[in-house]
């Protein structure tokens, strides 16, 4: 009785399509969940015998499952708020990696904090990028977990450079003085001192400008502001700063707090890329800058789309923590599904190419989302109805061959 085995195989086809559909519909909710679907394929018994015509004579002999697919289109990206989630927008996966060395790869991007400020999936697993020192990322480095508890801290640095963008006003009588720049440094220990920084006109097109420093700032300070650096600016007939001369660098010695001495290049740019002007307009500071900054911990992150996670501090000062790496594959159809929304490279799919987002075929990332499952309920309930009618009709089919065989063996008794 052969014959059973077609309607059988067809039996387990629909049940394992039902087993597929019901999954798909269980994982609604299923953050990076990607949809499933089964591809069938026939069975067909191998004869020699031929017809008259010389074609070969074949009877199927069932059906079995050839593949299965996952639908690997990105899932909507819904927004939730929370800086240690992600979602990647286009193409990609996230790395991940267990206590014990296992990397998996992953879509679902739901990540938390554990208790050493890591970055880290429902299921433990850690998320991986690369390693930031001081702020900047060293993308040649070897995958690392990511840092980001709030009890992540910078050291003060003490400020080396300072930039002032201004105006001075050609009108201005000789003799006469320019509005004065502030600009605030920072010691070693992390303390603010605002420079001042006093503009006197000398001549037509040149200037002299003096730096000074509040006398509290030092020890055994003066009553008045202590010069620190001075020199002449030299302007063409076009207003631009040609020279500075006479240039007495800044250096800033005998701190109270008792940090140590400071030495400050600047403030106004370089020969070839002024960033101070002489023109018949009102004297005026636009913008100014230091490379220093006052310690401080981790207030908040957010991550860019390119992955790097860029962290605020208590002192105000922001700076890169690190920055997510995606993977990508030859054929994700090759990868292997091992659950918790985790994936592993095979033969098929290929190795990880693991880079930055945005580069080399990855999507971007898209901080404080996650991506939802991309299971549509309406297209599972009509596979669903097709799979059920399909089972109902190789029960038949069983129930049909067994009414034969019944008949069968009345005609021997």
């Amino acid at each position: 009785m052969g014959s059973f085995s077609s309607p059988l195989s067809g039996l387990m086809a629909a049940q394992d399509e039902l087993q597929t559909v019901s999954n798909n519909l269980a994982n609604m909710n299923t953050d990076g969940y990607k949809d499933q679907t089964l591809t069938f394929a026939d069975i067909f018994a191998q004869s020699g015998a031929t017809n008259g015509a010389g074609d070969p004579m074949q009877t199927g002999a069932g059906v079995t499952v050839s593949s299965t697919e996952s639908n690997f289109t990105e899932g909507n990206l819904n927004a939730t708020g929370t800086a240690s989630n992600m979602a990647i927008s286009g193409s990609g996966f996230f790395v991940v990696q267990s206590s014990s060395g296992q990397v998996n790869y992953t879509r679902a991007g739901d990540f938390t904090t554990n208790n050493e400020g890591q970055l880290v999936a429902p299921d433990g697993f850690l998320l991986m990028g690369y390693p930031a020192v001081d702020g900047a990322v060293n993308q040649s480095a070897s995958l690392q977990p990511l840092q980001v508890g709030t009890g992540v801290a910078i050291p003060a640095t003490a400020s080396t450079t300072i930039g002032v963008t201004a105006n001075l006003n050609s009108d201005t009588a000789v003799g006469g003085q320019g509005t004065a720049s502030t600009v605030t440094v920072y010691d070693s220990l992390g303390s603010a001192h605002n420079l001042s920084i006093n503009y006197t006109k000398t001549g037509a097109n040149t200037w002299t400008y003096t730096v000074t420093i509040p006398p509290s700032d030092l020890t055994g300070g003066a009553s008045v502001n202590t010069t620190v650096g001075s020199g002449t600016l030299n302007f063409s007939n076009a207003g631009v700063l040609t020279s500075t001369t006479n240039v007495v660098p800044i250096s800033i010695t005998g701190l109270s707090d008792g940090a140590s001495n400071m030495s400050v290049s600047g403030p106004f740019g370089s020969a070839s890329s002024p960033t101070i002007t002489q023109t018949a307009s009102a004297n005026s500071t636009s913008a100014t800058s230091t490379n220093g900054f006052a310690g401080g911990t981790l207030s908040t992150y957010a991550v860019q789309p390119d992955g790097t996670i860029e962290g605020t501090f208590s002192s105000g000062n922001t700076m890169a923590l690190g920055q997510v790496a995606l993977a990508s594959f030859g054929n994700v159809q090759g990868l292997s599904d091992v659950g918790n929304n985790n994936y592993v490279p095979t033969a098929a799919s290929g190795s990880a190419v693991v880079g930055l987002a945005g580069t080399g075929g990855r999507g971007t990332i898209v901080g404080g989302s996650v991506e939802e499952s991309n299971v549509d309920i309406a297209s599972e309930f009509a596979k669903l109805i097709v799979a059920q009618q399909a089972y109902s009709a190789n029960a038949k089919s069983i129930t049909t061959f067994n009414q034969v065989s019944q008949a069968t063996l009345q005609m021997i008794q």
